[in-house]
């Protein structure tokens, strides 16, 4: 048998829905996040908050035109220590006169194929960068001082046709900036060669030449300052150094065309050019992008590789793009990616 109330309807009035209240003890009371900040959910659950690496501040250390103006500074000063004992004034030479400019390309050559590693704190790849360096530089240096030879002196006569004739007029400033281009040149081709990239070659010979040929403009005003002598050798030849390294560094990172920005990790602040089709990161100091200090990540851990006009990111161990875990991914610019402690901006240049 059917109730007897089964035909009667339930009636709510305006008044009753007045006096109802919700107990406090039946708030949503927020959640405490890991990182100690409050959630309160939502119908969108983002990524896990473990994986979200927030932004470090980057250093000046890891700036390519700073490490790399440092090691042509640290590079010629130690070249020109090196040859100045043996060096004499006037019309006489001794070795130190002949070999204190190819001593200099040298170890120019040398700081540059050695600081992006030491910067990356991988000294076996500093070792192996360094002992190919040293005697490529070594040579370039005498080719590239026999060039610049030649060049000097058809700049110098040309000077004084056209009416020079002292060490204070400009235009012999400018027959010496010219001449050593070559030098810069130098530095450039071993910092493509260490790199195994033709394009690195030709931005560190492009940033080279003008470093260098700011830094050979400046010599003889210097010179004349300092009123000649070791000093002006020691203060010309490490501007030389240092203007090379700045040049490359900064023709470099101003016609980069895709690159991996350090948001986060010991490397903060560095930018990783991409420039070979294939480009290993991982614990193992022979990877391309060396990831140190951290357990956590495998000997080989993720690849980019440049396909096109497409950038895949192929990961071995747990890796992460924008938050979410991912194996294979194209990236976009603008995608963070995240291995362990360290977090990348991947960046592409924008195209007309």
């Amino acid at each position: 048998m059917p109730p007897e109330n089964n035909d009667k309807t339930i009636k709510i009035t305006l008044d009753d829905l007045a006096n109802v209240t919700a107990p406090e003890n039946d708030a949503i009371a927020p959640v405490q996040s890991t990182g100690g900040a409050k959630v309160y959910g939502s119908i969108n659950e983002p990524a896990d908050p473990q994986t979200q690496v927030a932004e470090e501040k980057g250093s000046i250390l890891l700036q390519a035109w700073f490490y790399l103006g440092l090691a042509g500074l640290i590079g010629a000063l130690i070249g020109w220590g090196i040859c100045e004992p043996w060096f004499v004034d006037g019309p006489s030479r001794r070795w130190g006169n002949v070999l204190i400019v190819p001593f200099i390309v040298a170890l120019l050559c040398v700081g540059f194929g050695i600081a992006e590693s030491v910067v990356e704190r991988s000294a076996k790849k500093a070792l192996t960068r360094g002992g190919i360096s040293l005697p490529l530089g070594a040579v370039l240096g005498f080719i590239f001082e026999f060039i610049a030879g030649i060049i000097y002196a058809i700049g110098i006569s040309i000077c004084v046709e056209l009416g020079a004739q002292t060490e204070r007029n400009p235009a012999l400033w400018i027959a010496r900036g010219i001449a050593w281009m070559v030098f810069g040149a130098a530095g450039g081709v071993v910092y493509g060669i260490i790199g195994l990239s033709g394009k690195k070659m030709l931005y560190g010979v492009l940033g080279g030449v003008i470093g260098a040929g700011l830094g050979g403009l400046l010599f003889d005003p210097i010179a004349l300052l300092t009123h000649g002598g070791a000093p002006s050798r020691a203060v010309g030849f490490g501007l030389v150094g240092m203007a090379t390294g700045v040049g490359v560094g900064l023709v470099e990172s101003a016609l980069k065309d895709r690159w991996l920005y350090v948001t986060a990790g010991p490397l903060a602040g560095k930018q990783f050019i991409l420039y070979k089709p294939r480009t290993m990161m991982g614990s193992d100091q022979s990877c391309d992008i060396y990831l140190f200090k951290d357990t956590n990540i495998q000997k080989e851990h993720a690849i980019i590789e440049l396909a096109g006009s497409r950038i895949m990111l192929r990961a071995i161990g747990q890796t992460y793009v924008n938050g979410q875990p991912v194996r294979q991914q194209v990236l976009m610019s603008g995608s963070v990616v995240q291995i362990g402690r360290y977090a990348f901006r991947y960046q592409e240049r924008q195209r007309n």
